[in-house]
């Protein structure tokens, strides 16, 4: 790959570059790693668990980074950009430093065929390392146990719950699932887990290796939680969790209460229970895309009621808990448009229309395009209505960027 692409023409060539988009295991980001001097920080935390993940990252991000430390974060999927993937300290990286970074990968890379998230996964810690951080937080991509992000031994881990998700590569059951994100455990490492429901397969890997085992509840508590800015109920127990983790690696400036009191109120996460209004009609954004985050979208639904009908545009992976999703939000939803999300992966949207008026029983609309559904979803809109646009990162974010709403 020629040095002076451009990081479209990169990110184009990484989608040829692995005949698969999800291959799950670490030999290959070991392989490369193994020939890449990377300075590693202090600290590293490992971020898995089904939902909740991004909200976790940013907030320990945001204390961290008020305690006066130096912090990298690594997400994905990106909402719009994909420089949103890789941040050092709040900033997102520019196109020349990934570029940079993924010329130090391929440098490295010895013909190994990495996939498009191993690729983007080591240029983050190239750019971190280029960067002499303090602490570099890793949203863990599927599961836990073989993805990329795991590759890196944490010095402190939080998992965030388990669900039924990407069940076709993780397993199809919350025990077998919870043993993929219970391979982030390492030993003698603190790893809290902030779920109020404690599969057997976290509690049995903790004491197989020796990890430091943090329950709610039991090590920790909801209270002397402020209020969040981040939407939802659920986000309190993220927040303890986030909390938890910081405590137990002994970094007491980011829980100091008044740093707390100050920081967590200001979070907040472009695509996660994103509010705003225009026109006098309220848009809600979420990216939940399996029954558990929609039953979380649910609630928040339910506590933001307008005084309006609500339309659902809804747009889903072929992968998806399509039924699941939207009976999880149906009381809540006058109407559906149902679209194709912005990925080869997506559910044609008829096909979408047809499974979810047979899961629904209310009036479901078909779109052609998103723009289409935008149209019709404002032209039919009144004062006081609520628009929720849901289902992928690749539904939210193009929806955020034709609407011309920035990050909030």
């Amino acid at each position: 790959m020629a040095a002076s692409r451009s990081l479209s023409d990169w990110l184009t060539w990484l989608e040829t570059l692995s005949p698969a988009e999800i291959d799950l295991g670490l030999d290959r980001v070991h392989d490369v790693l193994g020939r890449m001097s990377l300075q590693r920080p202090d600290h590293v935390f490992l971020i898995a668990g089904t939902n909740g993940k991004g909200s976790s990252v940013a907030m320990t991000d945001a204390l961290l980074r008020a305690a006066g430390m130096r912090i990298g974060t690594y997400t994905s999927p990106h909402i719009i950009n994909f420089n949103e993937r890789i941040a050092v300290d709040g900033r997102y990286a520019t196109d020349a430093e990934i570029v940079s970074a993924f010329e130090t990968v391929e440098d490295a890379r010895n013909g190994v065929p990495l996939t498009y998230f191993e690729y983007g996964t080591l240029a983050a810690l190239v750019v971190f390392s280029d960067a002499g951080l303090d602490a570099w937080i890793l949203e863990v991509g599927m599961g836990g146990r073989l993805d990329a992000t795991n590759a890196i031994d944490p010095t402190a881990a939080l998992i965030t719950n388990v669900a039924l998700d990407h069940c076709d590569w993780l397993g199809e059951d919350i025990e077998t699932i919870a043993g993929e994100k219970a391979g982030v455990m390492r030993p003698g490492i603190p790893v809290v887990y902030s779920g109020t429901d404690v599969p057997r397969a976290i509690l049995d890997r903790a004491e197989e290796v020796g990890a430091t085992l943090l329950l709610r509840d039991r090590d920790y508590t909801l209270d002397g939680i402020p209020q969040l800015g981040l939407l939802g109920e659920f986000q309190v127990g993220n927040a303890a969790a986030v909390l938890a983790l910081l405590k137990a690696s002994n970094i007491a400036a980011a829980t100091d209460p008044a740093l707390v009191e100050s920081v967590l109120p200001t979070v907040r996460l472009t695509g996660r229970g994103q509010l705003i209004e225009q026109d006098g009609v309220q848009w809600l954004f979420d990216v939940a895309h399996n029954p558990a985050a929609a039953g979380a979208l649910a609630d928040l639904l339910e506590s933001n009621r307008p005084d309006g009908a609500t339309t659902a545009i809804i747009g889903m992976l072929d992968d998806k808990d399509v039924e699941g999703v939207v009976q999880a939000l149906n009381a809540h939803i006058d109407r559906w448009i149902c679209v194709s999300a912005d990925s080869h992966r997506a559910l044609p949207a008829a096909e979408l229309g047809r499974r979810v008026a047979n899961a629904c029983n209310r009036p479901c609309l078909i779109a052609d395009s998103l723009d289409a559904a935008l149209e019709v979803a404002r032209r039919d809109a009144a004062i006081n209505d609520r628009i929720l646009v849901t289902g992928s990162f690749y539904l939210v974010g193009p929806v955020l960027e034709r609407l011309g709403v920035a990050s909030p």
